[in-house]
């Protein structure tokens, strides 16, 4: 099987605006998603996404698939449309933040 290559770039980009913890992203997922169902599929929680950018912080570097890293352009890529270059503390309506925070980015925190 072969190994699928992280270049570094990728890797502390998808790092520095992932600025939840696992823990932190798992608690919001649940939260989010909280509904009968959700509570009978824990690991179902939130959307997909979210749920693969948690798997991915659950990862080892060398242990990242092609898809992995899919995932993990597309949130760099919408996080800094969203934010652009400044990933500073800010505010916005409860609709930007939660969708931000679905994809491990909790635009209140500091990079």
């Amino acid at each position: 099987m072969a190994e699928t290559v992280v270049d570094d770039e990728l890797w502390d980009d998808f790092h520095r605006v992932v600025n939840m913890s696992s823990r932190e992203l798992g608690d919001w997922l649940r939260t989010e998603a909280a509904s009968a169902v959700a509570e009978r599929e824990p690991d179902r929680s939130g959307p997909e996404i979210g749920r693969q950018v948690l798997a991915i912080l659950g990862k080892r570097r060398t242990d990242l698939t092609a898809g992995d890293v899919t995932v993990m352009r597309r949130v760099v890529a919408t996080v800094t449309a969203e934010r652009r270059d400044d990933l500073e503390p800010v505010t916005g309506d409860a609709q930007f933040r939660h969708r931000l925070m679905c994809l491990g980015h909790d635009p209140l925190k500091a990079a």
